[in-house]
């Protein structure tokens, strides 16, 4: 559709995504406008910049922008936001863009203005602390938690070249050596191999080694995305291992279960055919790279078929790099599998060649997009949710409690109607429910509806069914009560504990060689922002901490787990309760799986909080302030490819991505963090627990210096976790 950017306006065409009556959602084609911090929507392209709209908002900093990804809506694919109110949930607007594009740029946006959005109730603005080049915000009490902004997926990379938080470029923020060694050229695509820890020559093949082919595409990242992506009939003109596939269930907008055929025509002679069932995940980062991450897992719904093998991906995936502003791509096509053969004659060296001929499809992507230069790339996009069974959307059992929602609505539009008048421009005043009843005209609306018949696999001698109503309520009951329908091939059960102390759960290990320990990391692997960084961009290592780390704790639970510090017992209040001076910032970090599991890290500082300025405005600043600030630089230096893909080494504003609660005590702030509150973490979390008794993570936290007076950076303090195992997690009471 097109979005148009000028003079700090931005406008363009968008769905908007509501519920109806009976709790199913649908979409509502609307040409958005947001000027400034002001939204407004309208049924057609306005005339002038004095049309008045059908429907307006305003932006302010109470508003956070969060990803949903991609969800099917009438035949379309849609790359889903939402905009909500942190201090009340319910005033909240659903939007869909038709491209990751156009998505990434309105969020953006939306994300400024909501930072330009001032004053709003209860909040006052001043500076302070002038002669430290501080700027504070303070906030009432009462609204302490309101004041946060999603950067979902966004660094500090996001911020105007004219900001003090810019970072130009995307290298990453640790020293760390490649994981790949080259080992040939083939068909225009180097070849490369996963370089274990062990093989410091990168000679030796394990029984399933990692391989990676590169080569260059002409075409955009987001073409290539979307065809990477699809999984409709046109993909076989490019995949010549590909069969045909479905989607055996969507969890959400960057997540989903996936099954692929596999044809047999280019295996060994005698080698049976071949299937697939992945877990894929997908994110978008700061620089317009898309990412795609798969492996086996196993599902209810598609047990394993007659007449095929069902093989075991390891690891494999997609990294879809810009380059040449633009214009062309940087193509990574990574796969490690284990094609379960017992035969005599498929020894190592030959399931080795028979994974090599499958990275060789990026060559055939290649020549795909050179013969269909200027042609669009559309096409390759329609197929991919028609392949699967007709389903109603996935509803997070919302439906069974539509009528409650509909009297907090009720009630909601009653307080709202005693307000004044620009109290009640909220996010819902761009939704109505005349909207059910309007929609625009998509063009070749007829014809698409015609191709999508055709393609259906029930189309050939089988009626369409339309749902009948009692249908439609046995589905969603059916969607309320059933549980998660897959499992990871490396899921684990818990191990109970019910004795423990508050900082001590997870045992310290200096030697760095026992399993589920914690040691700190070494602080110069990562790069911080040096003295001169407002001038020249460059990064240094960093000397030291500021702090010391002194305890972690494993915990898993039915719930979340917040102020571990104020728990009686443990570690911090031991030392308030002698009167000691000593000044505790405490990590909990929240991961949602089988059960919710709580990584809390301990470091104390020993010297007076008053002697720290930057750390000082960040114990008793606001949330807002914190947020903006606190920065989280990852590493996984052992472990899988694939997990290194999915975390990263690029420094990250946790609260801008993340919800954050700021527990503030007598000797201590606590940080609880809630990965379960974006899908794009919440993805590359579950990767990550399937292989985490495998890993070896490192993180290092500090406040991000944005003033000369502030730099250079320092970090407050690093950890090095060992083979962490969720079965030896302790468990809360």
């Amino acid at each position: 559709m097109g979005v148009s950017q000028t003079d700090g306006r931005m406008e363009g065409w968008l769905y908007t995504i509501r519920h109806n009556r009976f709790g199913l959602q649908f979409s509502r084609k609307r040409y958005f406008v947001l000027h400034e911090n002001n939204l407004t929507s309208f049924k057609s392209v306005p005339s002038d910049h004095n049309e008045e709209p059908e429907r307006r908002a305003s932006l302010d900093c109470c508003i956070r922008v969060t990803d949903n990804g991609r969800e099917s809506f009438h035949r379309k694919i849609l790359f889903i936001f939402t905009l909500y109110n942190t201090s009340n949930h319910l005033d909240q607007l659903k939007l869909g863009a038709s491209s990751p594009e156009e998505a990434a740029k309105w969020i953006r946006s939306l994300q400024d203005a909501s930072q330009k959005g001032f004053p709003i109730p209860d909040c006052e603005f001043f500076v302070s602390h002038a002669e430290k080049g501080l700027v504070k915000l303070d906030v009432s009490k009462r609204n302490r938690r309101k004041n946060s902004v999603d950067w979902t997926n966004y660094s500090s990379t996001n911020y105007s070249s004219t900001s003090l938080n810019v970072e130009t470029n995307v290298a990453p923020d640790v020293i760390a050596p490649s994981p790949w060694k080259i080992f040939g050229c083939q068909n225009g695509l180097r070849l490369f191999k996963e370089a274990k820890d062990w093989d410091s020559r990168g000679r030796h093949w394990d029984d399933h080694p990692a391989i990676m082919a590169v080569g260059v595409i002409d075409g955009t990242s987001e073409d290539i995305f979307n065809t990477l992506m699809s999984l409709g009939p046109l993909r076989s003109e490019w995949d010549f291992c590909f069969y045909k596939g479905n989607v055996v269930e969507h969890l959400d907008g960057h997540t989903d279960i996936i099954h692929l055929q596999l044809y047999s025509d280019w295996l060994p002679w005698g080698m049976n055919r071949r299937d697939l069932l992945l877990r894929r995940y997908w994110r978008r980062e700061d620089d317009g790279t898309y990412v795609i991450l798969c492996h086996s897992v196993y599902h209810k719904n598609c047990p394993p078929k007659k007449g095929y093998v069902r093989a075991c991906v390891k690891s494999g995936g997609y990294v879809v790099t810009p380059a040449n502003n633009g214009k062309q791509s940087l193509v990574k096509h990574m796969v490690a599998i284990d094609w379960r053969s017992w035969n005599l004659y498929m020894r190592p060296s030959s399931a080795r060649s028979i994974t090599i001929r499958v990275v060789e499809r990026v060559a055939a992507l290649r020549e795909m997009f050179k013969a269909k230069q200027g042609h669009g790339f559309t096409e390759f996009v329609s197929g991919e949710f028609l392949d699967t069974k007709p389903c109603l959307s996935k509803i997070n059992t919302m439906p069974l409690k539509t009528e409650a929602k509909e009297v907090d609505l009720e009630t909601m539009h009653a307080e709202e109607m005693d307000k004044p008048t620009s109290a009640r421009n909220s996010l819902m005043d761009l939704n109505d429910a005349s909207d059910e009843f309007f929609d625009v005209p998509e063009p070749n609306e007829s014809t698409e509806f015609d191709s999508f018949i055709d393609s259906s696999p029930y189309s050939q001698g089988h009626q369409l069914k339309i749902p009948t109503p009692a249908g439609i309520v046995k589905k969603l009951q059916d969607l309320a009560i059933n549980k998660k329908g897959y499992m990871d091939l490396q899921e684990v059960g818990l191990e109970e504990n019910n004795t423990f102390f508050y900082g001590a759960t997870l045992q310290k290990d200096p030697s760095l060689t026992l399993p589920c320990s914690w040691s700190t990391a070494d602080p110069s692997t990562f790069l911080i922002r040096g003295n001169n960084y407002l001038k020249d961009q460059q990064k240094v290592k960093a000397k030291g901490t500021l702090m010391q780390m002194i305890g972690a704790d494993w915990i898993s639970s039915d719930k979340r787990e917040d102020d571990l510090g104020g728990r009686i017992g443990g570690l911090v209040q031991e030392y308030a309760a002698k009167g000691s001076p000593e000044f505790f910032f405490i990590v909990n970090i929240q991961v949602p799986g089988s059960a919710m599991y709580s990584l809390a890290l301990y470091y104390m500082l020993k010297t007076p909080l008053e002697e720290h300025p930057l750390l000082e405005s960040f114990v008793n600043g606001d949330d807002a302030y914190r947020n903006s600030r606190f920065k989280l630089i990852p590493h996984i230096s052992k472990g899988s490819w694939i997990v290194k893909q999915s975390v990263g080494k690029k420094a990250c504003l946790v609260g801008q991505a993340l919800e954050v609660c700021y527990t503030r005590g007598k000797n201590y702030l606590e940080l609880d963090i809630d990965v379960g509150s974006s899908t794009v973490a919440r993805g590359v979390t579950n990767l990550v627990l399937g292989y985490l008794n495998n890993l070896v993570i490192e993180m290092a936290f500090l406040i991000q210096a944005n003033t000369v007076e502030e730099l250079p950076e320092l970090l407050l303090g690093t950890c090095r976790l060992n083979y962490l195992d969720v079965s030896k997690s302790v468990k809360e009471r």
